[in-house]
């Protein structure tokens, strides 16, 4: 989570208290690096093997859950499980999302492979569902994946969009190809609207709204030590939490200001969306989450290489009771029988965003 100037300023009331911080020079010091350092990691192995495990460790999931450990196996070869430690139960009882990230993670991991001449060859869940995720062998003879040149730069910009339209219909195709791009503003208005609703929902829910602030990281020690979940750092957020208006028991407070900025703040963000795409699978099987996420990590550095912004707003799909209504609404309209919504995204230019913090490599690996 992150906000620009523009919003801090205003929630800070003009910006006094914003000045007197940031005349301590206190500010300058807030960048959790140690959090980041997997970013500047990426690459730096010579066993083919960890070095498409830097990158892979960058992948997207669910609040930044990062549900991956990785067995490594003989000397090519390696296990992909899920850490059934991170969970959302509350927002993902079936761990559907969960399981996205995790194919986000085999996607980022195979084309990262590529860029040693290495095709990442996948078992999916060799023993059932119950059992690992992936059996994952690195063999040699690939082409480097165009779209490896873009791993570092990819980001999920948690911003407003720029409102003009996406640029011709060359690049409508390209993402088309992804899922449904929906761009006709009836259907754009309908999603604005759904989205912001649904999002409405799980935020005044008080269990699922509970399990969010209870994964956000607030500042700078906070991140470093506990690089998943929901990150709260950078100068402008800091100084919200020197002055009281953002904290953990405020974000638990509908009443108070921190939680009514919040509000208005995303609001703002979902009104601004341009356009939305979608990715669907003819099934809800763990495979068919697997491709989803898949997709999804393809489409998000397809965006990358477009110069364009993707910013998943999934809450719609999410699978608990509060949120059935507007779920079967999404599915009645945009999917087809016996489909399966598994992202929605807004999708159009956004500023530039930083990453975001990862556990470091060694920590994800079982036995290395």
């Amino acid at each position: 989570m992150s906000l620009s100037k523009r919003q801090t300023l205003k929630i800070l009331g003009g910006g006094t208290i914003f000045a007197a911080v940031a005349a301590s020079g206190f500010l300058a010091t807030r960048t959790p690096s140690r959090a980041l350092a997997p970013w500047q990691d990426a690459g730096a192995y010579e066993d083919p093997r960890l070095r498409a495990l830097s990158y892979a460790i960058l992948a997207p999931s669910p609040h930044n859950l990062q549900p991956w450990l990785v067995e490594l196996t003989g000397g090519s070869g390696f296990i992909l499980h899920r850490d059934t430690t991170r969970a959302l139960p509350h927002t993902d009882p079936y761990q559907r999302q969960l399981v996205i990230g995790l194919g986000c993670f085999l996607e980022q991991l195979a084309i990262a492979a590529t860029m040693t001449g290495h095709h990442a060859t996948i078992d999916l869940y060799p023993d059932g569902e119950t059992g690992p995720v992936a059996r994952i062998t690195l063999e040699t003879g690939a082409e480097p994946d165009p779209l490896a040149r873009h791993l570092l730069d990819r980001r999920t910009c948690k911003e407003p969009f720029d409102m003009r339209p996406l640029p011709g219909k060359a690049v409508s195709g390209t993402l088309s190809a992804f899922g449904p791009l929906i761009t006709e503003e009836a259907d754009v208005a309908y999603l604005r609207d759904l989205t912001w609703r649904a999002w409405q929902i799980e935020s005044t829910t008080a269990r699922t709204h509970k399990e969010s602030v209870d994964l956000m990281r607030f500042g700078k020690a906070e991140i470093n030590a506990n690089p998943d979940g929901i990150d709260l750092g950078g100068p402008f957020l800091e100084s919200l939490m020197l002055a009281g208006v953002l904290t953990r028991e405020s974000q638990l407070d509908p009443e108070s200001t921190g939680f009514k900025s919040g509000v208005d703040m995303y609001k703002t963000m979902l009104a601004a969306t341009p356009a939305y795409i979608l990715i669907k699978t003819p099934g809800n099987t763990r495979h068919h989450q697997i491709a989803a996420g898949r997709q999804w990590l393809r489409l998000n550095l397809e965006t990358t290489r477009l110069g364009l912004a993707l910013h998943p707003v999934s809450q719609a799909l999410q699978e608990y009771a509060e949120m059935q209504e507007i779920r079967k609404d999404i599915h009645e309209r945009l999917a087809e029988p016996g489909e399966t919504l598994q992202m929605l995204g807004r999708i159009g230019f956004g500023p530039d965003t930083g990453p975001t913090p990862r556990w470091p490599l060694r920590s994800r690996i079982m036995n290395g």
